[in-house]
């Protein structure tokens, strides 16, 4: 007995193929599809069989439709299958999906099929709808555009902020200074790394940094030490120096930032009031007071901005709003808030004192402004009362795609150390009036 074996209904294995496939004619006229490109396609089979594929699925943009077009061209000239690259391809979206065209990425792969004497009988689509895979791949585009802008930023701020600044990896090796340390050094990162920085040291204080150094690597407390620095030309500089440790999760320490400032001036006049003084103990050791005071004010930073020890902002664009206020600044005007207003809006009462012009002309200009010792009289609390403040200060461009785009500003107040030499000043002409008085007795 013979038995019987059905014939494989083609169409039904055809439209459960686990593809999204299209079946048309040369002329794009649809035959049928798969069960699963009629999901995909979000119509109806019976709404897009016999129609072309363009009046099934009306492009949205011309440009996408033609490259379509140019694919199935292909196909037909060469009797060989197409890739098309990666195309926007909207499709109607169902009235009771409420509707208009929802935004859609497609790649699609056209195969010829011949019939026996090697003529093209149907063109078959294969389709893909890489929509979510596009879009995953915007955003990380768009998040590591992101992340090189904020590397960037750093990187300008960290070049540019008036201050000699580096780093440090957890063993303690220095891996990174900025330009200014560099320029003040005059030699290049190369011969910087490492322990190298040392050997700009003066000899006499060689030992005892390095000490402490080792120290704070060994302890992960914060290092603070005052040292002599050779410059380019030879001459050897006071500077403040302090780092702080950056910690992981864990707690570990995975690197270090430091930072220094200039003090030679300062401790040459700490020097000079002890000299001067030293038989007025009392007065001798406030001066020495105030001095500390001051520099305390001018400690380097716990971090890169936030615990600066001097006063740094940002003013964005020709009006001069604050974009970035460190605690040190804003502490001078405990009762205001600075970000996101001008100066002139905060700071009314240095209007008449000549700021606003000072700051259009750097911003205009590109004309860094040095400030040495500069009085202004501010409103420092609630009172409404102006008190004389001493500050140096320095208003610098920054440019951003080659344009003028706000101010950095670098200050710290230097009201005690003016108040103290006045007072050293007083001293002085005291004395040479007692000795003209004694002289002329």
């Amino acid at each position: 007995m013979t038995s019987f074996v059905a014939s494989p209904d083609y169409q039904r294995l055809f439209r459960s193929l686990p593809e999204n496939l299209l079946l048309m004619l040369p002329d794009a006229t649809i035959v049928d599809n798969t069960d699963g490109h009629v999901e995909a396609s979000l119509k109806p089979r019976a709404e897009v069989v016999g129609k072309t594929l363009f009046e099934a699925f009306p492009s949205v943009d011309q440009n996408e439709g033609d490259v379509i077009f140019q694919s199935h061209e292909h196909v037909r000239q060469h009797h060989a299958p197409h890739t098309m690259p990666l195309i926007r391809y909207d499709l109607a979206l169902p009235a009771e999906q409420g509707g208009g065209f929802e935004e859609m990425y497609w790649q699609a792969t056209h195969y010829p099929i011949l019939n026996e004497q090697g003529e093209l009988e149907y063109i078959l689509q294969r389709t893909q709808n890489v929509t979510e895979a596009h879009r995953a791949a915007q955003r990380a585009a768009q998040v590591q555009r992101d992340l090189d802008e904020a590397q960037d930023r750093t990187r300008f701020i960290l070049e540019n902020l008036p201050v000699l600044i580096w780093t440090a990896d957890a063993a303690g090796q220095r891996d990174y200074f900025n330009s200014r340390w560099l320029t003040f050094t005059g030699k290049p990162l190369a011969e910087q790394t490492g322990l190298q920085w040392a050997e700009s040291l003066h000899p006499e204080d060689r030992d005892r940094v390095l000490a402490a150094w080792h120290t704070s690597v060994k302890t992960g407390d914060p290092y603070q030490v005052e040292y002599r620095l050779r410059r380019h030309d030879g001459q050897y500089r006071w500077i403040l120096v302090r780092a702080v440790p950056r910690r992981d999760a864990e707690g570990r320490i995975n690197l270090w930032v430091g930072g220094a400032t200039d003090i030679h001036e300062q401790r040459q006049m700490v020097q000079e009031l002890l000299t001067a003084n030293e038989q007025q103990n009392t007065l001798s050791e406030q001066a020495y007071q105030m001095y500390q005071k001051a520099e305390n004010q001018r400690e380097t930073y716990e971090n890169l901005f936030q615990q600066a020890p001097s006063m740094i902002c940002i003013l964005r664009g020709p009006k001069h709003r604050y974009e970035f206020v460190n605690p040190n600044y804003q502490q001078i005007f405990p009762h205001r808030q600075l970000v996101g207003h001008t100066v002139a809006e905060v700071l009314p009462e240095v209007k008449d004192q000549g700021i606003i012009t000072i700051l259009d002309d750097v911003f205009r200009t590109g004309e860094t402004f040095h400030g040495n010792e500069m009085k202004l009289q501010l409103e420092r609390d609630a009172s409404n009362v102006l008190k004389d403040s001493y500050f140096n200060f320095i208003y610098q461009q920054f440019r951003e795609n080659g344009q003028p785009a706000g101010i950095m500003v670098f200050a710290f107040e230097v009201t005690d150390l003016v108040k103290a030499r006045q007072a050293l000043e007083h001293v002085r002409d005291a004395a040479t009036d007692a000795l003209g008085t004694a002289t002329a007795g």
